[in-house]
């Protein structure tokens, strides 16, 4: 034996092992919030300008262009957030998981948020960036709305297609177990020639 000092056992402390230090999650959530209130009264000031002269460069005033970029942005920019969401709550995950996933699926759908910030906006930037759309970008708005509703039903036929082939999957495996149930002889039967 070693004359050593031995180390003392910790106890676990009464609240789990968690240390909740209440003060300082207080001062981080308001920190946070006030730094999204901010953040969206400068995006509400700055982007749909911004947004409305990017479209308009690639529209180049085009009829046929606008409505092909809008049906674009609208169909791909809601068709691949639907799918991240659905890929991102299909299963159980930790909040932060979840919370990153649906970072990711702003990120995605940000076009057509920016377009719908311009259309539904009552600020001076939304009102300038609809006067934009309407000399650079003609028939953007209404195609990339089309294409957000088109993707839309095409996403759901597809999810409906996908649960009835496993539901169809299910009642055939049930539909084979029974058929076996009634081929395979019980105790003191003969078996069907």
């Amino acid at each position: 034996m070693s004359d050593a000092p031995q180390p003392a056992e910790r106890t676990p402390a009464p609240d789990g092992g968690r240390n909740a230090n209440w003060g300082r999650r207080i001062v981080l959530g308001g920190g946070l919030l006030l730094g999204a209130v901010v953040l969206f009264f400068l995006g509400a000031a700055f982007l749909p300008r911004w947004w409305a002269h990017r479209i308009g460069d690639q529209v180049g005033g085009g009829t046929a262009s606008g409505i092909g970029l809008g049906l674009f942005y609208g169909s791909v920019f809601t068709f691949l957030p639907l799918l991240a969401l659905w890929l991102a709550f299909r299963k159980r995950r930790p909040w932060k998981i979840w919370l990153a996933m649906l970072g990711g699926v702003a990120v995605l759908a940000a076009p057509n948020l920016l377009t719908l910030g311009i259309v539904v906006g009552t600020g001076d930037a939304a009102h300038a960036g609809e006067r934009t759309l309407d000399v650079e970008g003609p028939y953007f708005r209404a195609s990339s709305l089309v294409g957000a509703i088109g993707a839309t039903v095409i996403f759901a036929v597809l999810l409906y297609l996908l649960f009835a082939r496993r539901r169809g999957k299910r009642t055939e495996g049930r539909l084979r177990d029974e058929l076996r149930a009634r081929e395979t002889p019980g105790p003191g039967e003969r078996p069907a020639e």
